[in-house]
């Protein structure tokens, strides 16, 4: 199909609020012009100019099968001409909802029981406390509502989901977060850590700390915890060694559920189908999207373990029906784009891939930058990965916010051909590609992204910045 390039990007400018946009500058022009993307084949996007971009973040973590599966397509298709929609609420479903419920129960890690449905993560997430507050209702403990997260977390932007998420950008200006939720300290030992202290004395003492803050608000208060296997867009961080054992006992010695954030994780990302089997993580409640359908139509999914489940199931002769629910709700044509996504998966065993084109990645990384002068850490688990810059290494000192580093260097590898995304919370370089990537595929990314940071480099050496 052709456009008219102008007059896409004229109503564009005119008519969308645009996420996470500096919105007086895209009005002005002075971002430029939206980026008008049309096709995708594989890791790569093209735009409406015929720029084609490999995009080494998966949209946002999200297109793991990558882009232009027909067969995800066609399943989308079918469904929508057999039945486009019908709800799922007093006890309505369709087969592929069935199936798909079936499949993500057996499929998940610990004891599940039943599949709730949304249209992102950050709507699952909402369901989430509402299921932490309603069983400890249903249990008796009416005051056991309290849910921590931590600092640096992801778990979406809407009232509840963004005051889970522990980064104040989210909240300012929001009137986030609500007092029920509470924030406790990021397990990254690169800042986190004292001097001399290991990975496990680190997630020892975070263990401690969490426990210290659910005394402080009393046990009785606390109902749930919340986190990702991986902090995602908190810096692409991989938990310290001996962490989740730790902050699992708390949590059983406690009474506190924990809510398993794999929204980013879920699916193969870190080489295993899920975040949690790869830390062993028992969750309670596990939180699925993006991977879910690859994007490919909007569905998130709140799994609930059986603890869970049971005292909800057991409580309904008290208080009725659950009255819980969404018009969209496990919607069929959802349901059909994740079993083909998840047939994918499993046939092109893309956990096994992320596993080993990870670790390859990984290794990647390391070699072409874990040296450089402005490099102080380089991270990663599967095929997620971060460098992060810091202006001395020695010291650990941060670039001046200004130099605006990490973000020179993200758009310095977009005009070479990559997307690699600028994170918040420092000059951090993130990647998380789709599951599908090659290692020949790494090799472009790896050789883009090196001749970004370098440049950059450069310019800051020629501006009298001291490397």
């Amino acid at each position: 199909m052709t456009i008219n390039i102008k007059d896409i990007a004229e109503k564009d400018r005119n008519s969308v609020l645009h996420p996470f946009t500096q919105l007086k500058d895209f009005a002005s022009g002075k971002l430029g012009e939206p980026t008008i993307v049309e096709t995708g084949r594989g890791i790569r996007i093209q735009d409406a100019y015929g720029n084609q971009l490999i995009d080494g973040f998966a949209g946002l973590y999200c297109v793991n099968v990558g882009y232009g599966r027909t067969e995800v397509a066609e399943a989308i298709s079918r469904q929508a001409y057999r039945l486009a929609y019908y709800h799922s609420y007093a006890a309505h479903t369709t087969d592929e909802l069935a199936i798909l419920s079936d499949r993500l129960v057996k499929m998940a890690p610990g004891k599940m029981s039943k599949v709730f449905y949304g249209m992102s993560g950050s709507d699952a997430n909402e369901t989430q406390a509402k299921l932490v507050w309603y069983y400890n209702n249903l249990r008796g403990k009416p005051t056991k509502k309290k849910i921590i997260s931590r600092e640096r977390g992801y778990h979406g932007c809407s009232v509840v989901s963004g005051s889970m998420t522990g980064m104040s950008f989210y909240h300012d200006h929001m009137d986030l977060p609500l007092p029920q939720i509470t924030h406790t300290g990021v397990p990254h030992h690169y800042w986190g850590a004292n001097p001399g202290e290991t990975e496990r004395e680190l997630s020892a003492r975070r263990a401690v700390e969490l426990d210290q803050l659910i005394e402080q608000l009393g046990p009785d208060n606390v109902g749930g915890f919340i986190a990702e296997p991986v902090l995602g867009t908190g810096g692409i961080t991989p938990p310290p060694e001996g962490y989740w054992e730790a902050i699992q006992a708390v949590l059983k010695k406690r009474d506190v559920l924990l809510i398993a954030d794999e929204v980013i994780t879920g699916f193969g990302r870190t080489g295993s189908m899920f975040g949690s089997q790869h830390y062993g993580i028992e969750p309670d409640l596990i939180t699925v999207a993006k991977g879910l359908t690859s994007a490919y139509f909007p569905l998130s999914a709140a799994i609930v373990g059986e603890k869970v489940y049971q005292v909800l199931e057991y409580g309904a002769d008290k208080v009725g029906a659950f009255s819980h629910g969404y018009t969209y709700s496990g919607h069929p044509i959802g349901a059909a784009a994740a079993n083909a996504v998840l047939d994918i998966v499993e046939k092109e065993d893309l956990p096994g891939n992320a596993r080993d084109v990870g670790a390859y990645f990984q290794a990647q990384l390391k070699e072409k930058f874990a040296q450089l002068p402005i490099v102080g850490e380089v991270r990663g688990v599967g095929l997620m990965g971060a460098i992060e810059f810091v202006g001395d290494r020695e010291s650990k000192t941060r670039f001046d916010p200004s130099l605006k580093v990490g973000a020179r260097i993200s758009k310095a590898a977009r005009d070479g051909g990559l997307i690699a995304r600028a994170m918040p919370h420092g000059d951090i370089l993130g990647f998380a590609p789709p599951l599908v990537t090659t290692k020949e595929e790494i090799d472009e990314i790896i050789s883009i992204a090196d001749k970004a940071v370098r440049s950059v480099m450069d310019d800051l050496v020629r501006d009298g910045q001291k490397l």
